[in-house]
């Protein structure tokens, strides 16, 4: 059989990426259908010859920032307030003016209300979901575009599993890999989370462990405020008996051996491990990782601008990431899904836990994580988007999922709910889409979450049915639902 080397791993369709000995392998054996292989080769570049994409927005953005409100937080009593409806579904809180003439937040979000001329808002985020309304299920559908299959008599999913669908931001480390030598992706102040199911749709899947997120997890409860001033980076720092001259002569030492071991080299080459080991060299050395984490450095107004807690230190850290050369961040809500307090999955006490916990520390750290990256140029080239797995039922004190609600609580709901997105070529001050007259579902222009992952993709000047190949070798596409150009300006 013909061998072409090739860029190893880099099996997916996308004109930048170079052919790989898989690609290779299966050229190889296309002649058992008909195909040879200068059919093939032709048929490839004529592909590779053929524009994907393109159109208001593509490639506009050079990191993405994913504020994930993990809970499912209430449009209704956020950004997508009702009037002359029933008791029932009528918010608690006032309606207020926002920036943009007819439409109104309510007095939950004082500061968003007075930003809104800078992002798109979509109010039309729906999907009829498969199963139970469960966040796991949830939560993994927005994480990577599928949905699941398997699910356990309660309605959650079994663990993690290497046989997952990557996270897009795996995804897009993988297409768009970074050129600086600093984290590709980070993920905090906690894993995706209902009850005892951590992580579902947090790893890399079947790309495999290099691709997964760089996880920071401050230790300490979910009340615990303080937990981002105990950050802990050991792992990026030199022991203080090695220097970084030492380090880097140890790798030319290693380098050598390499050179008079060509048998071992090719035993090893399928792990990666000088691309591995240079990586981790690269962000040791260069300490650019270490002083991102340093939150310490910005000033006291900022930070109280941002918020003294865990949620408003995370985007506060966030943009400092992206500011390093950060590709991909997800902050995740410091609250785990089905759970009290200042969790979004509010099905009693609504009231008091949004005006006093919730909403507060959300209207604060996202306001502010906008005006600063607008602020330092830096909206630009970072999409931001904010969203839940789902929102919540129009009318209070129903159940749609099978918990129990209060008169003060409302239940999971896909069919409507927000989403807000920010930079990178997106439409300042726009409303996408419009909900009905109580919130229950889109009468103009639904958006899948597919779709959104479609619109992330294309961000990226990635078309969003690019195919990768799983644990099996079968193809399978990014996601498949394709970018609403209308959100792009």
């Amino acid at each position: 059989m013909l061998s072409i080397k090739g860029a190893a791993g880099k099996d997916l369709c996308d004109p930048s990426l170079k052919r790989s000995r898989r690609d290779v392998l299966r050229i190889g054996g296309s002649g058992m259908l008909g195909l040879s292989l200068g059919s093939m080769l032709n048929l490839q570049a004529q592909a590779s010859e053929t524009p994907l994409g393109g159109g208001p927005g593509w490639g506009k953005a050079k990191s993405v920032i994913l504020v994930y409100l993990q809970g499912g937080p209430s449009q209704l009593d956020l950004w997508d307030p009702k009037e002359n409806v029933p008791d029932n579904v009528r918010s608690v809180f006032k309606p207020i003016s926002t920036k943009i003439p007819g439409i109104q937040f309510t007095e939950n979000l004082p500061r968003l209300a007075q930003l809104n001329d800078r992002f798109t808002m979509i109010r039309s985020m729906s999907y009829t979901p498969n199963g139970l309304f469960n966040h796991t299920a949830a939560i993994y559908q927005m994480m990577t575009g599928y949905t699941t299959d398997k699910v356990s008599p309660s309605g959650q999913l079994e663990p993690p599993s290497p046989k997952d669908f990557p996270n897009f931001g795996s995804n897009l480390i993988r297409l768009r890999p970074v050129d600086e030598p600093m984290l590709p992706f980070v993920m905090l102040p906690r894993p995706l989370q209902e009850s005892n199911v951590v992580g579902k749709g947090g790893s890399a899947g079947f790309l495999g462990k290099s691709y997964d997120p760089y996880t920071l997890y401050p230790s300490g409860d979910d009340m615990d405020m303080e937990k981002m001033s105990r950050i802990k980076i050991d792992d990026l720092m030199l022991r203080p008996e090695v220097f970084s001259v030492r380090l880097q002569r140890r790798a030319r030492l290693r380098d050598l051996i390499n050179q008079q071991m060509p048998t071992i080299n090719k035993a090893v080459e399928s792990y990666e491990l000088d691309e591995y080991y240079d990586r981790a060299l690269s962000l040791i050395v260069s300490g650019r990782a270490r002083e991102a984490f340093d939150l310490a450095s910005e000033p006291v107004a900022l930070r109280e601008r941002y918020g003294q807690n865990t949620f408003g230190q995370s985007c506060l850290l966030a943009r400092r990431l992206v500011e390093a050369g950060t590709r991909v961040v997800e902050v995740i809500w410091p609250k785990v899904a089905n759970s009290d307090n200042h969790s979004w999955d509010q099905h009693s006490g609504l009231s008091k836990r949004m005006k006093d916990q919730s909403a507060p520390m959300f209207d604060a750290g996202f306001s502010s994580l906008i005006e600063d990256l607008d602020d330092r140029g830096l909206l630009d080239e970072t999409l931001v988007v904010g969203v839940g797995e789902f929102g919540r039922s129009p009318q209070r004190g129903v159940s749609t999922s099978g918990n129990n609600n209060s008169a003060d609580g409302r239940d999971h709901w896909p069919y409507c709910y927000t989403c807000v997105l920010a930079g990178a070529g997106i439409r300042r001050g726009y409303v996408h889409g419009k909900s009905d007259k109580t919130a229950s579902a889109p009468l103009e222009d639904p958006v899948h979450p597919g779709e959104l992952l479609a619109s992330i993709y294309h961000s990226f000047a990635i078309h969003p049915e690019t195919m990768v190949y799983n644990h099996l070798n079968q193809p399978r596409e990014l996601v498949k639902a394709q970018a609403v150009t209308k959100l792009y300006s």
